[in-house]
């Protein structure tokens, strides 16, 4: 087996969270090249020894300072073009997270981190490094279609929310107005009362709820 060439594995990561009312991602500023100066996700080479999921948690917290948040194996890309360096193949990782919990570091080759509104990227033309705007599509694509069907949009809000809150992240996921009656009849299983209000504010107050354990 030693005539065999080894490519090498990346895990790249696409860190969402909602911001100002809109979808934002975790983008760096490439500092050197392929791609010098160019959007990308952030994302880290697989050490010797290391798991995938190890590898995307070290990522995570090195590029987001991020620790104990929910993330998924996305997609694996492969294509024998993807990187102008060497065969390098790489799994991608969907994390999702309270913008709260985030602290944006930039890592050692790249020279910036901040947040970018995801759907003003995706229908710009700014250069984003490798093929990393189809894994940012594709992850966009997965957020929206699991939203309908599992709880992943409560890992956008604090431990407890509002049901104005809630539906907001649920419209801003989903791409659409949702109808007050129909959606909190739809979530009203998933939720219960801390029976707790909010204060301090000129409108009226709303009760606090959190999300129900499965």
């Amino acid at each position: 087996m030693s005539g065999f060439e080894k490519p090498m594995i990346a895990v790249d990561l696409l860190v969402f969270t909602i911001k100002d009312d809109r979808l934002k991602l975790v983008l760096v500023q490439r500092g050197e090249e392929p791609f010098k100066g160019q959007l990308a996700l952030p994302g880290v080479f697989v050490r010797q020894g290391e798991t995938l999921d190890a590898a995307a948690q070290r990522g995570v917290a090195e590029e987001a300072g991020l620790k104990g948040i929910y993330f998924e194996q996305l997609y694996t890309w492969g294509s024998l073009e993807r990187d102008p360096r060497s065969r390098i193949i790489s799994v991608s990782y969907l994390s999702l997270v309270d913008s709260e919990r985030i602290t944006l570091n930039a890592g050692e080759r790249t020279s910036a981190t901040a947040l970018y509104d995801v759907e003003e990227l995706l229908s710009s033309d700014t250069p984003i490094a490798f093929d990393h705007r189809e894994m940012i599509a594709y992850g966009r694509e997965r957020i929206k279609n699991k939203t309908e069907y599992t709880r992943i949009a409560f890992e956008f809000l604090p431990e407890e929310f509002t049901l104005p809150q809630l539906q907001r992240v649920y419209e801003i996921l989903l791409g659409k107005p949702l109808y007050k009656a129909n959606f909190r009849r739809k979530i009203a299983p998933l939720i219960e009362d801390t029976n707790k209000m909010t204060s301090g504010d000129a409108h009226r107050p709303s009760k606090y709820y959190r999300q129900k354990p499965e």
